[in-house]
């Protein structure tokens, strides 16, 4: 048996789920450099649900079309079901025109099941979502597009 490869992958929008830690870290690949204005993030306390209206840099794709040069995002909703409560630093939630980029999504177990899972934003900006139990979905929402910028983002300092 081999392991899945992006090359075999077809074109339908993706759609994944993450139930632990490791579900979580390709997750955390795929949106790693999402951009989203914060006005895009909503935590629903009664049906305790959080989600995230994002823009994701298509690595996958990227992956098959190396040298091409055609670099796609696609609007993408990251859901995070059983929230307890949600908690951020770093973020002006008051600043509805402010662009922010994550860059990644990990889980930090707690008992019984239960944890954290936080999200890094770039900047230094971070959201912690206390979990009963990590249960996160991934889900293409819109055709792609050429990215804006004509580049893959690109974190050399």
């Amino acid at each position: 048996m081999t392991d899945a490869r992006f090359e075999d992958g077809d074109e339908r929008p993706l759609k994944l789920q993450a139930l632990d830690g490791d579900d979580l870290k390709i997750l955390s690949a795929l949106v790693q450099d999402a951009v989203f204005p914060v006005s895009e993030m909503a935590w629903d306390a009664k049906r305790r649900r959080f989600a995230i209206l994002l823009n994701r840099f298509r690595w996958e794709y990227q992956a098959r079309a190396s040298g091409r040069g055609d670099f796609e995002r696609v609007q993408s909703l990251l859901v995070f079901s059983d929230v307890l409560s949600v908690a951020s630093a770093g973020i002006d939630r008051g600043d509805k025109d402010v662009i922010v980029s994550l860059l990644a999504a990990e889980f930090q177990p707690g008992e019984d099941g239960a944890g954290h899972v936080m999200l890094f934003l770039a900047g230094d900006g971070e959201i912690r979502l206390s979990v009963e139990c990590l249960d996160a979905v991934l889900s293409d929402v819109t055709q792609p597009y050429r990215a804006v910028s004509g580049r893959a983002p690109d974190h050399k300092v």
